[in-house]
């Protein structure tokens, strides 16, 4: 029997993970079942055990992927350039309510509640650090500040649909020059 490469494996993985991202931004997490991701992966549901016990692992693997586009400096073009891949990401690959879906999932999930903290935690270290010549507890607090209006922004546009980022913008501007 021939034997399967790691590449293709790999692969595998991913299918099952974007299919599920997927379904999870359009149907929520509990309107789920697993055999609405064996339908929408084109997998089998052997296929899909084989690399996740369940949801639950399923939802923490593709919030292991999410990586952060922050700007390599904080300035007005380039804190709207951020919200425009924000929006962006959410009009074309349903981002925001992906997100949505993860933080009422994350609200009931102490082990998935855990991972979203670190994550969050490492976006507000990361921020504080395009702060430079501020004190560490100032650029701590305006970190807090960017990253709740930016997760806020994800939010609303979840809910409301596109928004222009614009307002948004001005007040990260204003959090930053404060």
């Amino acid at each position: 029997m021939p034997r399967v490469t790691q590449a293709h494996l790999d692969a595998r993985r991913q299918q099952i993970l974007d299919a599920a991202r997927a379904r999870f931004a359009t149907h929520g997490f509990a309107r789920t079942s697993m055999t609405d991701l064996v339908e929408a992966s084109g997998l089998s549901v052997g296929a899909i055990y084989r690399y996740f016990k369940g949801k639950d692992e399923i939802v923490t693997a593709i919030c292991e992927q999410v990586g952060h586009s922050l700007p390599a400096e904080l300035t007005a073009g380039s804190v709207h350039d951020f919200l425009e891949h924000i929006r962006t990401s959410a009009r074309e690959d349903d981002h925001a309510r992906l997100v949505a879906q993860i933080y009422a999932e994350a609200a009931v999930s102490p082990p998935l509640a855990e991972l979203v903290r670190r994550q969050l935690d490492d976006l507000r270290t990361a921020v504080a650090a395009l702060l430079p010549g501020r004190e560490p507890a100032e650029a701590e607090r305006i970190a807090e500040a960017f990253v709740s209006l930016c997760m806020g922004y994800n939010q609303q546009l979840a809910v409301r649909g596109d928004l222009d980022p614009a307002p948004f913008t001005a007040a990260l501007v204003a959090i930053i020059g404060s």
